[in-house]
């Protein structure tokens, strides 16, 4: 089930988030988005899917890849996982 798929990769960021990484406050804030954003997405997995999800996980994908590539690799299966179920 893509759902339980992505509530696990959701809970490896979560996970990452928690070791405490040098992110700034704004990045945080950023990801914390994005993560209620996924929540959402995954309480309404019979919903219209929305497709601006996909586009926000991306760009923080480009945001972190460079110094968080353990975060920005648990948003990149998370994007995967988003294309799997249709978003």
């Amino acid at each position: 089930m893509p759902a339980r798929e992505l509530q696990e990769q959701l809970n490896t960021l979560r996970e990452q988030l928690e070791q405490n990484p040098p992110l700034t406050e704004a990045e945080r804030a950023d990801l914390h988005t994005v993560m209620t954003q996924i929540e959402a997405e995954i309480a309404l997995e019979t919903s219209i899917p929305d497709n601006n999800l996909a586009d926000d996980v991306n760009l923080a994908v480009e945001r972190f890849e460079l110094e968080h590539p353990g975060i920005a690799g648990t948003l990149r299966n998370i994007v995967q996982t988003l294309g799997n179920i249709g978003i």
